[in-house]
């Protein structure tokens, strides 16, 4: 136990604070989502992962890279969303192993309708409370943080650093 480097009371603070933040904050959101869209938040960042998509189409495993999900996960989620009409999946046919979803048109209209609602919402409850330098010094410092627990990138703020050449 002698080696273990313990928290000091400020870093104790920092580590509650975002340990608070990292569970409210989703339920914030969802809320939302789920009120004026019927969507929980991993359905709605399926479909705009989808919907910004070179021809609104993934792989699945790249969609379940982008989306930060097993494929287990991602098919049962992907399953309710066909079931809605808001998405299919087909065989790629450059790679009979391979599925590719894509965003049907109802889709692409559920997310036309339910983003506007959903960014107000982000807006309420992360950049309203802070000014523009402080929101652009929070990215910076969020930077350290998510290479350290995402060194394979695969968080959407990543996806600079990704290559989309295998989403087709």
């Amino acid at each position: 136990m002698s080696d273990t480097r313990w928290l000091n009371q400020k870093e104790r603070e920092l580590w509650l604070k975002l340990t608070a933040l990292s569970m409210l904050m989703p339920g914030a959101v969802e809320a939302q989502l789920k009120r004026e869209a019927g969507l929980n938040q991993f359905e709605y960042h399926v479909l705009a992962m989808l919907s910004e998509a070179p021809g609104r189409s993934l792989l699945m495993s790249n969609l379940a890279f982008r989306t930060n999900s097993s494929l287990s996960r991602l098919s049962h989620v992907v399953s309710r969303l066909e079931k809605q009409g808001w998405v299919t999946r087909s065989v790629c046919p450059t790679d009979g192993r391979a599925t590719n979803a894509f965003l049907t048109d109802s889709g692409f209209e559920k997310i036309r309708v339910t983003a506007p609602g959903h960014v107000e919402q982000v807006r309420r409850i992360v950049f309203d409370p802070l000014t523009s330098k402080q929101a652009e010094q929070l990215s910076g410092l969020l930077d350290p943080l998510l290479e350290s627990i995402d060194p394979e990138g695969r968080s959407e703020y990543h996806r600079g650093k990704n290559s989309d050449a295998q989403d087709k």
